[in-house]
């Protein structure tokens, strides 16, 4: 699943290719009858709606919360902003595509070579611009979460923990946060969005291993230097991760359809069995299951 570093880096790219674009029409091939999709475009009669209210705005900006792309329109409506949540296997693309009415799908037209990549043919929403162009959404899985919001009030956004790169994330802030379930082991703690917005599998080892701290230890074990090493390695993490455009071990692919490079700058994710990198260390990267995850150490 894409974590912060993947959706800022999403955000950032929205904001360079799509800030100001009015939107021209709106497509998707989600279809569900399922309740749990009942306010989402992936009901059909949610769709209509959702779509006759977005033809015909404009893209002010984006934004991310904790793993959640924040589209705010210039709609006159309290639900404004269009959520998009890419989930497993979702990411978004921005380019020239072109519709197939035969088959019911949408190809980017000859010539965008990252955008050609087969891996990058899974198109199940599309937001056509004035310029000719489209922001679309391409996820193997179709589990990704896309709806309209209201940014200020929605339930989901407002349980979100605190944003680690912020200025507000102080040690003093990552503490009451930390230990609010004392008896929880650290990785699995670090990964609850209720208690810091964005950190996932990926960052999470990577932070821990950063620290020094092994993933299963729990909470109430760690001294306050431990803590505290934990939390100065966060935001260097998660900023390294956005530096190198992400992390491309599994799907993301940024807006150009291209892989991010995070995974090249690995300590210990997924370097099971290989040697550790740290200097003068000696030993071999393990992997453990911690609380149904992969943590690797």
């Amino acid at each position: 699943m894409p974590e912060l570093p993947e959706v800022q880096t999403t955000v950032d790219g929205i904001n360079k290719v799509a800030k100001g674009q009015i939107i021209t029409d709106v497509w998707t091939d989600f279809a569900s009858s399922h309740k749990m999709f009942k306010d989402s475009i992936k009901n059909v009669e949610y769709f209509k709606k959702f779509k006759k209210q977005l033809i015909g705005a404009k893209i002010l900006k984006a934004e991310r919360r904790a793993k959640n792309i924040l589209i705010h329109t210039d709609m006159q409506d309290s639900y404004s902003t269009l959520l998009i949540h890419m989930k497993m296997t979702g990411y978004v693309m921005y380019g020239i595509y072109q519709y197939n009415k035969k088959n019911n799908e949408w190809t980017p037209k000859p010539g965008q070579k990252a955008l050609e990549d087969p891996f990058n043919r899974f198109i199940h929403l599309v937001l056509s611009f004035e310029n000719g162009k489209q922001l679309v959404l391409s996820d193997v899985r179709k589990f990704a979460k896309v709806a309209l919001i209201d940014a200020k009030t929605d339930k989901t956004l407002q349980g979100i923990g605190p944003e680690p790169l912020s200025p507000a994330f102080t040690k003093e802030i990552f503490l009451e946060r930390i230990q609010k379930y004392p008896n929880r082991v650290i990785k699995t703690t670090l990964m609850d969005q209720t208690l810091i917005a964005g950190i996932g599998n990926i960052y999470s080892d990577e932070i821990l291993f950063a620290a020094k701290i092994l993933p299963w230890r729990k909470v109430n074990e760690l001294s306050g230097r431990e803590l505290s090493e934990i939390h100065k390695h966060i935001k260097p993490v998660l900023e390294k991760g956005i530096d190198f455009g992400g992390d491309s071990t599994s799907d993301y692919r940024n807006i150009h359809g291209e892989r991010g490079k995070f995974q090249g700058a690995h300590q210990v994710y997924r370097r099971t069995k290989l040697q550790c990198l740290r200097k003068g260390c000696g030993g071999v990267i393990e992997r453990r299951v911690i609380g149904g995850r992969s943590g690797h150490f």
